[in-house]
């Protein structure tokens, strides 16, 4: 008897006109011997979930460290996670600070340069290489993108912002080189095309000629993937349905956000594709990232919700007011209690992603215990515009090399860049140095 280590391989696509999607983890894809003594290992992966213009941390920071500490009203949602979640706060960014010389202008662009970088910005535009493309050279080796760059913002503004800083410390976090910035993809279409699309062709007419036939990317492999569940058991079959469906939903719902802004927005205010509510929005783009991972198109994303000095408002909660404008507080109890009512608006969507990871099977568990996920700022104040004591936190099971339900406050002067070198670590990454770290930190600490 013949005995095949692997009856589909790993990196299958299921093919068909303009599409090359493809497949979640299946059964037929590992072995169905045990005695072949091989056992299938989860992909390691790291996310980044970015809010701006800092927290109210008086409602995000527990009281008490170690097991034992409530969570406060910020992050009550994620009690559900509680086990699967770290709390670290006492961690800075100084080297954003202001240098001599500087004077204390553009403390956004600053903080945006810094935080996945650890190195100063430049005025014009030069910094570090961030931790999730150093990540992403490493785990990129085994995915057909190295990463992705999204968010919600259009990035159209380019050159300098506050006198003469450039803008791209506020438009992105992510820098392939010291002098490098990576543009965040905030359209639907844009990502949805990128994973599944033709990737085999760059074409922009062919691009333009499917979508003026509204044709589904999904309908064009229908009977490929017909073909395949032929082929694999029960348990295959109904994943496959279920990772389609999701698909199809998708899809659908980037149709219907392109129909609703043709018909309802002018082009010049908003552009085509991108839902108009904020959550609607949001929701979107973390579907987009769960389906990332499921495929394993990539194991390293960078989303922003915002920009730094995000303009944003949110009348749907009732806070008409500007985000940014709120952040500069200046101790008003009303502006202070609207900022965490901002702050706890995230975090009730920061939700939806990790329900979405939790519900998604993967080698051995689910996705979200598969991976390492970071949530948080580049400051704590934002009426101060401080680098110090930011809000971070990490959730995930990190295919079992993280180990949560604890709160863990660190010394003052404890830099953020000794975290990105225990997540290295964590995932498997040999460095001895990032940005201006001092060494690692504790995630075990009670």
């Amino acid at each position: 008897m013949m005995i095949f280590k692997r009856s589909i391989p790993r990196r299958s696509f299921l093919r068909g006109a303009g599409a090359a999607i493809a497949l979640p983890v299946l059964d037929a894809m590992f072995p169905a011997l045990a005695s072949m003594n091989e056992t299938a290992k989860a992909a390691r992966r790291f996310s980044i979930v970015y809010v701006p213009n800092g927290m109210n941390m008086k409602f995000w920071t527990p009281g008490a460290s170690g097991k034992s500490y409530e969570l406060p009203q910020t992050l009550a949602p994620l009690t559900p996670y509680r086990d699967q979640m770290l709390v670290l706060t006492g961690m800075n960014n100084n080297a954003g600070d202001a240098l001599p010389g500087e004077g204390e202008s553009a403390p956004h662009e600053r903080a945006g340069g810094v935080f996945l970088t650890g190195v100063h910005p430049l005025r014009e535009g030069h910094v570090g290489t961030s931790i999730d493309q150093i990540i992403a050279r490493e785990l990129g080796r085994h995915t057909q993108l190295a990463s992705l760059e999204l968010g919600l913002h259009n990035t159209d503004i380019v050159g300098s912002c506050e006198k003469g800083w450039s803008c791209a410390y506020r438009m992105t976090l992510c820098w392939r080189s010291p002098t490098t910035p990576l543009p965040i993809e905030y359209r639907p279409r844009a990502v949805f095309e990128r994973l599944f699309g033709d990737n085999s062709s760059t074409d922009p007419a062919v691009r333009l000629a499917r979508i003026r036939k509204e044709r589904s990317i999904l309908d064009s492999v229908t009977e490929a993937a017909s073909r395949l569940k032929n082929k694999v058991g029960a348990h295959d079959k109904a994943r496959l349905s279920e990772y389609m469906d999701g698909m199809r939903d998708v899809e659908r719902r980037i149709q219907m956000a392109e129909s609703q802004t043709a018909r309802e927005f002018p082009s010049m205010e908003r552009p085509a594709g991108v839902p108009a509510e904020f959550s609607d929005h949001l929701k979107l783009m973390f579907d987009l990232q769960v389906l990332a991972f499921q495929t394993d198109m990539t194991r390293m994303i960078t989303f922003m919700t915002g920009p730094e000095q995000s303009n944003r408002t949110y009348r749907e909660i009732g806070i008409p007011d500007v985000h940014h404008s709120l952040s500069h507080h200046q101790n008003d109890p009303v502006n202070l209690e609207k900022i965490a009512k901002i702050d706890l608006y995230h975090s009730e969507l920061f939700t939806y992603y990790l329900d979405k990871l939790r519900a998604t099977e993967d080698i051995d568990g689910s996705l979200l215990d598969n991976m390492i996920i970071m949530y948080g700022s580049a400051m704590s104040d934002g009426n101060e515009h401080l680098l110090q004591n930011l809000p971070i936190l990490l959730l995930g099971g990190g295919t079992g090399e993280l180990k949560g339900g604890r709160h863990i406050r660190y010394r003052e002067d404890t830099p953020i860049s000794n975290l990105y070198l225990t997540i290295m670590d964590k995932l498997g990454i040999q460095a001895d140095k990032f940005g201006d770290s001092t060494g690692r930190v504790d995630l075990l600490s009670v």
